[in-house]
């Protein structure tokens, strides 16, 4: 079976191909009910049609970005000469239509710009200050004229188009048809009421089995829909009220002014106000990947565009479904996820054992049939046919393709999007938000992640802890440390620090609604401009000094920050630059000492100020420098000055380790998953949180970026296995990194990133994982998970999720297919031996839904366990149907067949059943029986391995639920429903024995976890494994 599968149903959890996606789906046979059971795959037909219209939209917009011809102009003109207002937009206090502010931007002409007065003619015009931002309690009148920012989405389907999708199961409908035929003969020849029970059974059955269908189906699109929607939420910084806020962009309205910084999403439609350097990228528009420069000559942002650099502020004039983006957006919706590697898997198990249950269904009713015919041969009534002979073959027909029912697993890669959307729910509460369906499978198979170190091992609430200036090194914690500090260093010194600070920022202080400061930024540049406001600073009189002439916003390929300023007190400007401090060190040639002046910066004093770096780095501080420059023209440079500047100070950043980190990596390197290090930071500060974590070990290897990049290929191969640490990095040496991990040690790996240029590594790791608290919009496109609280302890969560699904499916197989074998074999055997089949088609209805359905909420939602992290990681080869579960399986059908086999040929003689009902007496104790070897297989499919199967029952209610209520009905359906059921009443006695034959798997089970089951890997040598760690055995067979 595993050759097939990996043959016609193996796709890559991420960007599978075209032909492998087509393969699969063509393979598939003996569906049930095609529109429940590819409800979650996506449609490839639709999806080709949603590109060929995404891409007609975005050459519009090409060409509407990069032809502007004077006749379009022309017509424009003539336009604006008949533009009137109309009354609702007058009485609202507004001055321009939405359709005329909406072609403000989208025409990218600056003569419609102009014709409506500028910028701030436009802001007039929508009734907001540029300086003040909209007057919230004005929120909904601007939604009601200008709209919402929300896209338009396909409606959500109801309860009932559920009920109308299980309807469609084929079976059932062939079913509902011998069901009609059953009451109408019935009644015809046994007369009303009791001609219809049969036939009626079916009905209420099927009934039952569609609304627990539909019930479990519409709750798991309900989770769907949640999480959609956060997936889609972004978090927009604004002025309002006068006030720099956080909002949904879902709440954005026209008039908002939105602050742009590298990385972020443009929120909707606009005009810029103001801005740096700013660069966006509109592939995602136009599909051409040139950036594009924002400036007063060319002010237009278009919504969905990506900030690549600088940073900005914009007046939105169109939000939602008046942009072009959200035309775009409702194209995407159309897309759909792709299929999950388990899910395929699971089709190509349900295909297998479909054609197994036809099988047997065809030759049970070919059996039973000739049976029929040859015992009408034998008596010579063969030319004698009556309405109840018709009955006797309709019941034949309805077992067998009851049979059908039950031999289907249709619910199989249902289960495993029943499991994803569990565990996507509990991730959500445990802030993972799961992009990708595939993310959540595939971390159960990671072996190793490459995290960052600020932030996710560390707390990211920083402080400056110690400060180097004018030669001397202070402790800056408390209030009489910063009054020693000012005390000690000279005015000129201190006011060149306070201006360093709040000049040289991308970060802002503003007053909120309760009168406090608040610090928008980074939490590295919150820690220094904190550290600004505690020396006596004030950002808005420094800001007011001088006039910002050009800014550098930090990166991570130059790991600094420059801002050029004009200097008030004389003429000529000012570079201020700050960064990582080896990198400011090397620019400076002057130092000012502790009375103020410049002076030269000798090499005894850059090895001192180098040993204060690895000093600080060593007591795990992060470290920056901060410099100046003055210049006196700038009028020939296109950049910020940047050699012979002058050092001003070293700051020290406390950044301490989070609670529960040092636990997490051990949990890590227990479950076989290495972690690695991956920082920008100085290589002795990366060392120290290393250690402090547990992920640096003592012959473990760390290194820089820079000496990275100088290995060779086969340099590299002999490096990475040791490499814990590299500090220092670029984005590209991260993506370098992952790309090595993968190709040529076979790693599947994770990796976290928040920057702009972490997209490429995100984007190639197996797992992407954005941080949601200070990644960019950038990262988080290109990610598989958002880490919403950027902890590590969340990462390794959702690990143990991505192997609790793992594990959690196969539980399921392994219970579906036991009840597979039984029902088949002993139907089929019954068949060819009796005559007759003892489980009605009621039963077996009624067992496909505890199987299916009922069996996929029970342990396909089951939480995941401790030990689950004290196993290696899922390999990508295995087998998904082990050599324990194949032990399990038959050993558990052999022991069913058994005891239901003596029962159905013996069970009168060993129950002492006699009288007239002896025989529906036996077939219901023989349903019964079944029944609860089920009950309890399914609690024995807790655990495949351990014998210990109560251990934490009680922590699924779910999976208690589905036994209390699956227990409480086999009663109902026993003692109450006989009539329809074909059962009858049974004995306190006959209920213990019931009970007690389907409690003996439960001893059958212990002892089948005592036989060994021994695989190749288990028999090799135990080597050194490539971390440094002993080497676990691989694949989910030692679970």
């Amino acid at each position: 079976m595993e050759n097939y599968l990996r043959k016609n149903f193996d796709v890559q959890p991420k960007r599978p191909s075209e032909e492998a996606l087509r393969k699969w789906r063509s393979a598939v046979s003996i569906v049930k009910n095609p529109r429940r059971r590819f409800r979650m795959v996506a449609d490839l037909a639709k999806r080709a049609e949603a590109q060929r219209k995404r891409q007609k939209l975005q050459e519009k917009i090409r060409i509407a970005l990069c032809v502007q011809k004077a006749a379009l102009h022309f017509i424009a003109a003539g336009n604006r000469a008949e533009y009137k207002l109309s009354d609702e937009v007058k009485q609202a206090g507004f001055h321009i239509e939405p359709n005329e502010l909406e072609s403000v931007s989208r025409s990218h002409d600056t003569k419609t710009l102009e014709s409506h007065g500028g910028l701030e003619g436009l802001a007039k015009k929508v009734s907001i200050s540029l300086k003040d931002g909209v007057v919230s309690s004005h929120v909904p009148v601007r939604q009601r004229i200008y709209g919402c920012n929300k896209y338009a989405e396909k409606p959500s389907r109801s309860f009932w188009m559920f009920v109308w999708d299980a309807l469609h199961d084929l079976t059932l409908v062939i079913l509902m048809v011998c069901a009609a035929v059953s009451i109408g003969v019935g009644i015809a020849t046994e007369g009303w009421p009791s001609g219809m029970y049969d036939g009626l059974g079916i009905v209420l059955c099927i009934f039952l089995v569609v609304l627990v269908t539909a019930v479990s189906d519409y709750r798991q699109s309900l989770q769907f829909k949640d999480l959609d929607k956060e997936k889609k939420n972004i978090i927009v910084q604004v002025t309002r009220d006068g006030c720099r806020q956080k909002i949904s962009i879902y709440d954005l309205v026209v008039g908002d002014i939105v602050h742009l910084s590298i990385g972020d999403q443009v929120p909707a439609d606009g005009v810029l106000i103001s801005g740096y350097s700013l660069s966006i990228d509109e592939s995602s528009l136009s599909g051409e990947s040139e950036p594009v420069g924002i400036t007063k000559k060319r002010p237009f942002l278009l919504a969905g565009a990506k900030v690549q650099d600088g940073s900005g502020k914009m007046l939105v004039t169109s939000v939602g479904m008046r942009t072009e983006w959200g035309r775009l957006m409702v194209t995407l919706s159309e897309d759909g996820d792709d299929e999950t590697p388990l899910q395929v898997k699971l089709n190509g198990v349900a295909t297998v054992i479909g054609k197994i249950g036809l099988a047997f269904a065809v030759l049970t009713f070919l059996v039973l049939t000739t049976r029929f015919l040859v015992t009408k041969g034998m008596k010579g009534m063969i030319g004698q046919w009556s309405m109840d002979d018709a009955v006797v073959l309709l019941n034949f027909f309805a077992i067998s393709v009851t049979i059908i029912v039950v031999a289907v697993p249709e619910g199989l890669p249902l289960a495993v999007t029943l499991s994803l959307a569990f565990a996507m729910k509990k991730l959500m509460n445990d802030k993972a938000l799961v992009r990708h369906l595939s993310a959540c499978e595939t971390m159960g198979s990671a072996t190793c992640i490459c995290t960052d170190k600020t932030g996710t091992l560390t707390t990211n609430h920083m402080v400056v802890h110690k400060i180097w200036t004018c030669g001397e090194t202070r402790t800056v914690q408390s209030k009489g440390n910063l009054d020693e500090l000012k005390s000690s260093v000279a005015e000129t010194v201190l006011d060149i620090l306070l201006q360093s600070i709040f000049q040289n920022t991308g970060s802002e202080v503003v007053k909120g609604k309760d009168g406090k400061n608040t610090i928008l930024g980074s939490p590295t540049e919150t820690a220094i401009l904190e550290f600004g406001l505690n020396l006596g600073g004030d950002f808005k009189v420094h800001r007011r000094e001088s006039e910002i002439v050009k800014v550098e916003p930090f990166n991570s390929v130059k790991k600094k920050m420059a801002v050029l300023v004009s200097v008030s007190d004389r003429a000529g400007f000012r570079a201020f630059c700050k960064g990582a401090s080896e990198i400011i060190l090397s620019m400076c040639t002057k130092i000012m000492n502790s009375d103020g002046k410049v002076v030269a910066l000798s090499d005894d004093q850059r090895r001192d100020i180098s040993g204060v770096i690895n000093g600080f780095a060593d007591e795990a501080l992060r470290t920056l420098c901060l410099a100046f420059k003055d210049v006196n023209d700038v009028s020939n440079s296109d950049s910020i000055p940047e050699d012979n500047c002058t050092l001003i100070a070293v700051i020290g950043i406390k950044d301490p380790v989070r609670p529960g980190v040092k636990e997490a990596v051990q949990t890590c390197l227990a479950a076989g998953i290495t972690v690695r290090m991956v920082t920008g930071d100085n290589i002795n500060t990366a060392k120290a949180i290393a250690r402090e974590c547990g992920i640096l070990t003592e012959d473990g290897l760390a290194i820089e970026g820079p000496e990275i990049r100088n290995k060779s290929p086969e340099e590299l191969v002999a490096l990475v296995p040791r490499l814990q640490v590299m500090a220092r990095s670029l984005p590209l040496d991260k993506h370098t990194l992952v790309i090595h991990l993968r190709k040529h040690f076979g790693e599947v790996v994770a990796v976290t990133g928040d920057g702009t240029n972490d997209a490429p590594a995100l984007h190639e790791a197996d797992i992407g994982l954005a941080m949601g608290i200070t990644g960019t919009e950038v990262a988080k496109e290109n990610a598989d998970v958002i880490i919403m609280d950027d902890n590590f302890t969340t990462i390794v969560n959702v690990a143990r999720w991505g192997r609790a699904v793992y594990i959690n499916i196969q539980k399921f197989v392994q219970f579906q297919l036991t009840v597979n074998i039984v029902a088949l074999i002993l139907n089929f055997a019954s068949a060819c031996i009796s005559g007759s089949a003892p489980l009605k088609a009621v039963q077996l209805l009624w067992v496909n839904m505890i199987m299916d359905t009922l069996g996929a909420l029970a342990l396909a939602t089951e939480p995941p366990h401790e030990g689950l992290m004290k196993r290696p990681p899922i390999g990508n080869n295995e087998n998904f149907i082990t050599k324990i579960m194949w032990r399990n399986i038959l050993g558990q059908s052999i022991y069913q067949l058994v005891i239901l086999a003596i029962l159905n040929f013996n069970g009168k003689s060993l129950l002492k059943l006699s009288g007239s009902d002896a025989t529906d007496t036996l077939n219901t104790f023989i349903f019964n029986t079944f029944v609860f070897c089920q009950v309890f297989n399914e609690i024995n499919s807790r655990d495949m391995v351990k014998i210990n199967v109560i251990r934490g029952i009680f922590d699924s209610w779910l999976f208690m639920a589905v036994m209390v209520s699956t227990v409480a009905f086999q009663i109902v359906i026993v003692e109450f429903l006989g009539t329809f059921a074909d059962t009858v009443p049974l004995s306190g006695e006959l209920w213990l024995a019931s009970i007690l034959a389907g409690a003996g798997s439960l001893i059958i089970a212990a002892i089948l976890k005592c036989i060994p089951i021994g695989t190749q890997k288990e028999a090799a040598a135990v080597t050194k494994n490539h971390d440094g760690y002993e080497a676990l055995p691989s694949g989910p067979d030692l679970a």
